[in-house]
């Protein structure tokens, strides 16, 4: 997964930008700006908008953040085990056929 980065917008990500203390995610389709979503960290967003430009094909593995391989997935949260409650990224895992809770986290990267 190729984040498209920006040097020209405080977020660092080409069409993230700061909404509310949240980051939009928008892209330009024929000249006018169309909306992606709004999300909890520029991250998210970045990967939002690298999915609504066509350019995001996952990997089995994604990348290693702290030495640990991150599994993509086609959910909401783009990982493997990690699902949306609230504000907050539940990371669950199958233990002998039962989902067992990792925990929740701040942001899906840290859940993943």
């Amino acid at each position: 997964l190729r984040l498209h980065l920006s040097s020209k917008n405080s977020t660092g990500y080409l069409g993230v930008f700061h909404h509310g203390g949240r980051f939009e995610a928008r892209r330009t389709v024929d000249g006018k700006e169309v909306y992606i979503g709004l999300f909890d960290t520029a991250v998210e967003a970045a990967v939002a908008y690298v999915r609504a430009v066509g350019e995001y094909q996952p990997p089995p593995v994604a990348a290693e953040a702290e030495g640990l391989r991150l599994h993509l997935s086609s959910n909401s949260t783009g990982y493997r085990g990690v699902r949306k409650e609230r504000r907050r990224f539940r990371a669950q895992r199958k233990v002998d056929g039962k989902n067992v809770s990792l925990g929740c986290f701040g942001t899906a990267v840290e859940a993943a």
